[in-house]
């Protein structure tokens, strides 16, 4: 299956049980209900996904399960953050044996890389499988920026597909989508940019909080695709709140925390993470209420 990056790619939450072991039926069943929702793809062990916490077996049970799930309905994307190269490419390897259709690829993570490195980095993990590649530019969290002078020497490798743009300044949108045009698709990866990217040619977006209210994240992107900006505005001020949420330093237990109020599934997390609690979980709780009150206030 070629990826075709169109389309709501939620950053699936690895489901835990209360001792932190992985949760294979609410793994599973998270999966069906985010393509019973209408996603174009899914993308698991994200920062989201807390890759870095999983172990080296976990994370390829996840694959593992997810491929089985999922079973071709849509693509599968697994996210790839290793702190060295040559696990990394052994990573992508293993992926692909797996039957995984692609990789969303972290920089190599506790280093920051020079230009230099950072490209040869990318171009050992591409060249280590088939895979279609996704390039995970995310300066504010790993120091590391894939600027379109560095992504023009990546795109000399026919598997870099497509990056996940999340520098926070929308102008490299449009300098990327001038720049390389049908070459490379680049991808929404910030929550409360979605509309803003949208409108500058983005079709793709690489959601947290789509883990929470699938549904309206894909009536949002597909809103916003055929130009209804009238209503994909509204529906965007009544999810802004929830969103903004997903750029903070505990996303992860932000994000779980709401899937746990929309969906039931539990708020574990991997350690040193902890479930939120006092103000600051009453703070979150009370986010996720309202948007959901606005978003019903929409449909009457």
């Amino acid at each position: 299956m070629q990826v075709n990056w169109k389309g709501v790619f939620p950053a699936v939450t690895t489901k835990l049980k209360d001792d932190g072991s992985l949760d294979h039926e609410a793994i599973k069943a998270g999966l069906n209900r985010l393509i019973d929702s209408g996603v174009g793809g899914v993308v698991m062990m994200g920062m989201v996904g807390e890759s870095a916490q999983l172990t080296p077996e976990e994370k390829r049970t996840v694959i593992k399960l997810a491929v089985e799930t999922v079973n071709g309905r849509v693509p599968v994307i697994a996210g790839l953050a290793e702190t060295t190269t040559a696990s990394a490419a052994q990573y992508a390897k293993d992926a692909e044996a797996l039957g995984v259709q692609g990789l969303m690829v972290f920089p190599g993570l506790t280093y920051k890389s020079d230009a230099r490195e950072t490209i040869a980095f990318y171009r050992t993990v591409a060249q280590a499988s088939r895979l279609a590649i996704l390039l995970y530019n995310n300066p504010r969290g790993y120091g590391v920026d894939l600027t379109p002078d560095v992504v023009a020497q990546l795109l000399e490798e026919p598997t870099i597909e497509a990056l996940k743009e999340e520098s926070y300044d929308t102008t490299r949108v449009t300098d990327l989508i001038s720049r390389f045009g049908d070459r490379l698709a680049v991808v929404c990866g910030v929550d409360d940019l979605v509309l803003e990217s949208v409108a500058l040619g983005v079709t793709c977006w690489v959601s947290g909080m789509a883990n929470a209210v699938p549904k309206e994240s894909v009536e949002l992107l597909n809103l916003a695709i055929a130009g209804d900006y009238e209503r994909a505005r509204k529906l965007y001020r009544a999810l802004i709140d929830l969103f903004h949420l997903d750029t903070h330093v505990k996303l992860v237990q932000y994000i779980k925390l709401a899937e746990n109020i929309t969906a039931g599934y539990s708020e574990t997390v991997k350690a040193p993470r902890l479930k939120l609690e006092g103000e600051e979980r009453q703070k979150v709780v009370a986010i996720v209420e309202k948007t959901l009150a606005n978003v019903r206030a929409l449909s009457k």
